[in-house]
């Protein structure tokens, strides 16, 4: 069974998100998040995570949000190599 993904970024100073099913590393200015599809990669300064929870899957973060991207289950074969 397979949820629905959101994903939510307010006046970029704030993220939520999902269906998320770990938090793969953060710091001040990137956070790695996992889903069902793959990875999402949020990048900004600032940042702090201010809610996770694995059993519903909710994230949210605070900061100065300069980017995200989505990266695809499976990746390059460099990528799957160098975790």
């Amino acid at each position: 069974m397979e949820e629905g993904h959101s994903l939510n970024i307010e006046q970029c100073k704030k993220i939520s998100a999902t269906a998320i099913s770990s938090v793969d590393s953060f710091s001040q200015h990137q956070i790695v998040l996992s889903y069902s599809g793959g990875r999402i990669v949020v990048a900004g300064s600032g940042m702090k995570i201010v809610n996770f929870s694995k059993t519903s899957g909710s994230f949210a973060a605070t900061g100065t949000i300069t980017g995200v991207k989505y990266l695809a289950a499976g990746g390059s074969l460099k990528q799957k190599l160098f975790k």
